[in-house]
């Protein structure tokens, strides 16, 4: 499966801006710490660093991302994979009114692919700039409900005893310590680990690119990235909190990374595979971000979850777990374990910690979400896989970061109101409960 070179291009910019510039600095009252590694490297493990370091500085000057990145390696998906079928003509349940709307949306706001999937169908599937529907584009965030994916996974075959078990279980190095011994397997997926924030980070020696691009990355955040909360008690987004998975579920289950996302996810699913970004030959796998996959597989996992983790009658994660996944933190009631939620209606909500994000950085939401039960994937650039269960509704949109000019932005609420507003309802179905408001 090839990836378009504009997505490629457009796609790692963001990935990598990630570390580099997307959430920018720190809100007060973070706790200081340090922002350098004291670790020593092999030259030729600093020297790769280093490089990788200046691609991406180069590139952000004339507004890109790393070009390319190696070693990847490769997620078998099903060889028998299917397209998932299309509602045939005559069949629809969504008005084309609706679909047109909606679709339109999508392409001016630099989509990529725009697929809706309702009750067992694909209602449309729409690719724009060059994407075809093989294609595989970095994933961004929405890797990161795939993180939880496969912990339920893990759980359900028993290697991982639950939720909140120690993660010193596995990553045996934080024994002992204080603070990394609390960190529970739930505050990999819930942001809750206590590590520091996601910044701005300008220098090769700041840890947090050290963390997301040196060849040993994972040892680097094992040992070396700040616990600056105590576990549990505070929400604050970063991507080290979700690449540990990649070691989690290594240990756990004894199989890579991404073989594991490729057995025990992808091919029970019928889903197209693709590849994963690894930090070295015979590394650890990114499991924060940098996932390549065609949309439909995304369309897939957003249908397990909607059907409670089962597949064609077999059951995949954990009876409850998908629940779990749903519901919020006190510290963010809008997250669960890697997917945003609906929660109470907030016209701006973002990713970093509610309390302190500054509202530029916030996502437009015109109006409330029409069905209280929805819940998203959403990746940097926009990216978003809705999932409605009391609809039986899954939308996908991934593609470039839509203009943002005085007047236009991307509305987070657009896109599932159209299509929930469009659905053909049986005589006396009512219409699903709406977001509530505080």
């Amino acid at each position: 499966m090839q990836t378009p070179l504009w997505l490629k291009i457009s796609a790692l910019a963001a990935a990598a801006g990630i570390a580099m510039a997307v959430n920018g600095s720190p809100a007060s009252g973070v706790e200081a710490a340090p922002t350098t590694s004291p670790r020593v490297f092999p030259a030729a493990d600093e020297a790769l660093y280093l490089q990788r370091f200046t691609q991406l500085e180069q590139a952000f000057r004339q507004g890109l991302g790393l070009e390319s990145y190696a070693p990847l390696e490769a997620v078998p998906g099903d060889p028998r994979a299917r397209p998932l079928p299309q509602a045939a003509p005559g069949e629809e349940r969504i008005d084309p009114g609706a679909l047109r709307e909606a679709r339109e949306y999508a392409a001016r706001n630099n989509s990529a692919a725009f697929i809706v999937w309702h009750r067992g169908r694909l209602e449309t599937a729409a690719y724009f700039q060059g994407m075809q529907a093989v294609d595989t584009f970095p994933s961004r965030s929405l890797a990161k409900p795939m993180t939880a994916v496969a912990v339920g996974r893990a759980i359900a075959l028993g290697r991982i005893r639950s939720l909140d078990q120690p993660v010193a279980d596995f990553i045996s190095e934080w024994r002992g310590d204080p603070q990394r011994s609390r960190i529970l397997v739930r505050h990999l997926l819930d942001m809750r680990s206590g590590f520091l924030p996601q910044a701005m980070a300008s220098t090769p020696q700041d840890i947090l690119n050290r963390a997301y691009l040196h060849p040993r990355h994972a040892e680097i955040i094992i040992h070396d990235y700040p616990v600056v909360d105590e576990p549990g008690t505070r929400y604050e987004y970063n991507n080290a909190t979700s690449e540990l998975v990649a070691v989690l579920i290594e240990r756990a289950t004894g199989v890579r990374y991404g073989q594991f996302l490729a057995r025990e996810v992808l091919q029970p699913i019928g889903s197209p595979g693709g590849e994963v970004w690894v930090n070295r030959e015979g590394g650890v796998a990114h499991a924060g971000c940098c996932l390549m996959l065609p949309p439909e597989a995304w369309v897939r996992l957003g249908v397990l979850l909607l059907q409670d983790g089962i597949w064609e009658d077999r059951r995949l994660l954990p009876v409850g777990y998908v629940a779990e996944m749903r519901s919020g933190t006190a510290q963010n009631p809008w997250y669960g374990l890697g997917v945003y939620v609906a929660g109470t209606y907030k016209a701006r909500r973002g990713f970093a910690n509610p309390d302190r994000e500054p509202e530029s950085r916030r996502v437009l939401h015109s109006e409330p979400y029409l069905a209280d039960d929805l819940f998203l994937f959403d990746g940097n650039a926009n990216q978003v896989v809705y999932v409605i269960p009391s609809q039986q509704l899954v939308i996908l949109r991934v593609g470039n970061s839509p203009p943002r000019t005085p007047g236009q932005e991307w509305d987070n609420s657009f896109l599932p109101n159209t299509i929930l507003r469009g659905l053909r309802r049986d005589p006396g179905e009512p219409m699903p409960r709406a977001q509530p408001r505080n």
